[in-house]
């Protein structure tokens, strides 16, 4: 299983562009603090590129700046290309498919926690046109019966 998870800041504004075949892409790098502390008592931070692709692509060059704190979730994919000096380079980059807000930079937590998912490649059925609400600004459990106490000895394990 190839999967990743990882929060951080962004160093730098995302690089936004659109690729041959009319797709956006986002650029960016999190700086992610380690969960091990040094003899200094300081945590090292690691630098860790990442790409978006379509919609989430769109979100992040449009609402993430450097210094938002962001949780992406995706998979690692190693790449080649052939620089302009004829050697070979090798990357490494997360392959961003969810992203979640955390916050920004100022401590401004006006960021609900909103996710946001890459489902290019997922069914979504038509819209329905005559959706029904329901209003819960009251409690929805209420009517649902009287309170149930359990004790250890009740439970099958």
């Amino acid at each position: 299983m190839n999967k990743v998870i990882l929060t951080g800041r962004l160093t730098r504004d995302p690089e936004s562009r659109m690729s041959q075949s009319n797709i956006e892409v986002a650029r960016f790098s999190l700086a992610c603090q380690n969960d091990f502390v040094n003899r200094n008592g300081e945590r090292d931070t690691e630098f860790i590129n990442c790409v978006a692709f379509n919609k989430l692509a769109g979100t992040i060059n449009r609402y993430c700046h450097k210094g938002t704190m962001i949780s992406v979730t995706g998979r690692i994919r190693n790449s080649s290309y052939d620089a302009q000096d004829g050697s070979k380079r090798y990357t490494t980059d997360i392959v961003v498919e969810q992203m979640e807000f955390l916050g920004s930079k100022g401590g401004n937590t006006n960021n609900t926690n909103e996710s946001f998912e890459d489902n290019s490649n997922a069914y979504s059925p038509a819209p329905e046109a005559n959706i029904e609400t329901t209003d819960i600004t009251e409690d929805p459990y209420k009517d649902f019966g009287e309170e149930v106490t359990l004790s250890s000895d009740d439970l099958p394990f």
